[in-house]
């Protein structure tokens, strides 16, 4: 039975009780903006855990940019989507152009959302990668690979709401363990499982970082 949330933060707080049982692991949130900000706030807040956001961008094929061809992530992670980029008829090269285009904006957003601070230093911890949602995971992918780089003990992706193919396929695969409060076998789009899934702005995710901040939820770079 489908059960809708009533907006991010109800999402994230029904999340954070799935993740009571890493408390003892002393875990470091990572949330994606802009979306997975109020998510993240609600869960960091529950479980007294640091946070902070780690930036990723959609490919979107150029004459269809709603439909994602892969993704790029903070540090140069990138993930490719070649049954995507077969379909659109496109090399890996005319990804590739995309993805320096978008590189360009994602290094905007954390200029904007951290200034000068560095993600937070993970090695050897537990990391909740948090979204709002979870649908065909390009974005997740390459945010997941991100991470892999710095290290961290245990990696688990954190979401109100998955589709089961894809929470399967990323199992074990790009993350040590996918947590949601939902997993329908159709998913259909990430929105129609809330009640408000207004657009977060800039302004909104700032909000929620200075407001953790201040509740000492600021990891160490």
């Amino acid at each position: 039975m489908r059960m809708r949330f009533r907006d991010r933060n109800e999402g994230g707080r029904q999340l954070a009780e799935r993740l009571r049982k890493v408390l003892d692991e002393t875990p470091v949130v990572l949330a994606l903006p802009r979306g997975g900000v109020p998510v993240g706030y609600e869960v960091a807040t529950a479980l007294e855990a640091p946070l902070e956001v780690l930036v990723a961008r959609k490919l979107g094929v150029p004459w269809r940019p709603e439909l994602g061809m892969g993704a790029i992530a903070e540090g140069g992670a990138l993930y490719l989507n070649t049954e995507v980029l077969a379909y659109a008829d496109l090399t890996n090269e005319d990804a590739l152009e995309v993805a320096r285009q978008e590189s360009r904006e994602l290094g905007r957003r954390v200029r904007l959302y951290r200034g000068e601070r560095p993600l937070p230093d993970v090695k050897g911890r537990t990391v909740l990668l948090v979204d709002d949602g979870l649908a065909t995971g390009g974005t997740a992918r390459a945010a997941a690979r991100a991470v892999r780089v710095l290290g961290p003990r245990r990696l688990v992706l954190a979401v109100p709401v998955a589709a089961a193919r894809t929470a399967k396929a990323l199992r074990g695969e790009e993350v040590d363990e996918v947590v949601a409060v939902q997993e329908p076998p159709m998913l259909g789009s990430v929105g129609v499982w809330y009640e408000d899934f207004h657009q977060v702005d800039d302004e909104e995710v700032l909000a929620l970082l200075m407001r953790a901040h201040h509740l000492g939820a600021s990891p160490s770079p």
